[in-house]
């Protein structure tokens, strides 16, 4: 239910990070990572499962609205999380057929 804003004391700014103010350039972190950062925490502090819970709900829209200042990482294990950090001048870029590039349609009727 909403609340009148005079039910509150103070009310703060709604000011988020930024990647470049967030990670280390030379660093990957995970979803969870991320989180407690957003929270001025160090990545591996411990915090319960609930508060895990909302940091990672957190974390996940301000990683999409950061992506073109981010770079991704295949997880370093099958079942692992992906990494996430800094995009940098010194990250390849990225090469257009490693994705597969864009498919060409298919000759469903056999005619060239």
């Amino acid at each position: 239910m909403p609340e009148p804003k005079s039910a509150f004391d103070t009310t703060y700014p709604c000011d988020f990070y930024e990647p470049a103010e967030l990670f280390e350039p030379d660093q990957m972190y995970t979803i969870p990572e991320i989180g407690r950062l957003l929270q001025g925490l160090e990545p591996d502090a411990e915090v319960d499962p609930d508060t895990e819970a909302v940091l990672v709900d957190w974390a996940v829209p301000w990683v999409m609205v950061h992506a073109e200042e981010m770079v991704v990482a295949e997880p370093l294990t099958e079942d692992g999380p992906g990494y996430y950090g800094l995009a940098t001048d010194a990250d390849p870029e990225p090469d257009s057929d490693a994705d597969g590039g864009e498919a060409e349609p298919d000759d469903v009727d056999g005619s060239a």
